[in-house]
């Protein structure tokens, strides 16, 4: 079972309710908002595929012969980095094409309502900061930063024109500042993660499908800490049974539609 606009229903009605009655369904969730001071926003691919950007399982299959996956290891790096290279210059490339959708702009807008306001996303793409937000926690790292392999200084980019980037403090070969398969989360960056789940009051769950851990945990550790969770998301997902209200509507509507009611709640 799952609530939607305040009415339980079966999940195999899940993907039926219609988005006619999107106020209604929000409404609970603009209460518990307007209540609260510590939010917290976890977002997914689902969010940035809204502004065109190819969820990675699904960005066309085999490239090069490979599929994403396999490219995407250190074990991959470490055999033909140009490769790699080549992959993460077209992902940058597409990236170029495509802006912030009003689901990454009504995010970045609620730092400045909410007291405490933190974003985590596993997004790589750096739409979130483009839209403004800057409270953000990068689970998954950034495809903008080249991160060298020898001293691990840091630069970002914003073009895809160096085919096999070099550090610009000692010299060394460059690999993309993402997380890859295999390979550990940035340094504390979970752990503040989990400290903001557990701390906030009302948690949205925005475009992910809540499978890729450690991620997925977050939520469910929220809903375990007593906050309101609600996940907006226009396909079922295996935390929609657990989450406190479900909007099965895509975020550049919702988001929009929220934001609405608060500023009506808030100037009453």
């Amino acid at each position: 079972m799952v609530l939607i606009g305040g009415v339980t229903v079966k999940r195999t009605c899940y993907n039926m309710v219609m988005a006619d009655n999107l106020s209604q369904m929000l409404q609970p969730l603009a209460n518990e908002l307007r209540k609260a001071s510590r939010v917290l926003c976890l977002t997914g691919a689902g969010v940035s595929a809204e502004s065109g950007v190819p969820t990675f399982r699904d960005s066309g299959g085999l490239w090069e012969g490979c599929r994403p996956e396999d490219l995407a290891t250190p074990e991959a790096f470490s055999r033909d980095p140009e490769q790699v290279w080549r992959f993460y210059r077209s992902r940058r490339a597409k990236l170029l094409a495509v802006q912030p959708n009003p689901a990454h702009e009504v995010i970045a807008r609620f730092e400045s309502r909410f007291d405490d306001f933190h974003l985590v996303t596993q997004n790589v793409d750096g739409l979130h900061q483009q839209a403004g937000s800057k409270q953000i926690l990068c689970l998954h790292g950034d495809i903008w930063i080249d991160r060298c392999t020898e001293c691990g200084f840091e630069r970002r980019v914003a073009t895809v024109d160096e085919p096999m980037p070099q550090c610009d403090r000692c010299g060394g070969l460059a690999r993309p500042g993402v997380v890859w398969f295999g390979e550990m989360l940035p340094d504390g960056v979970f752990e503040r993660a989990v400290q903001l789940a557990g701390d906030a009051e009302v948690v949205l769950v925005v475009g992910t499908s809540s499978v890729v851990h450690p991620a997925a945990s977050l939520a469910g550790l929220a809903a375990h800490s007593g906050a309101f969770v609600a996940e907006i998301n226009p396909n079922a997902t295996v935390f929609s049974e657990s989450a406190s209200l479900v909007i099965p509507v895509e975020a550049g509507k919702s988001l929009p539609e929220l934001e609405k009611i608060l500023d009506i709640l808030t100037s009453d």
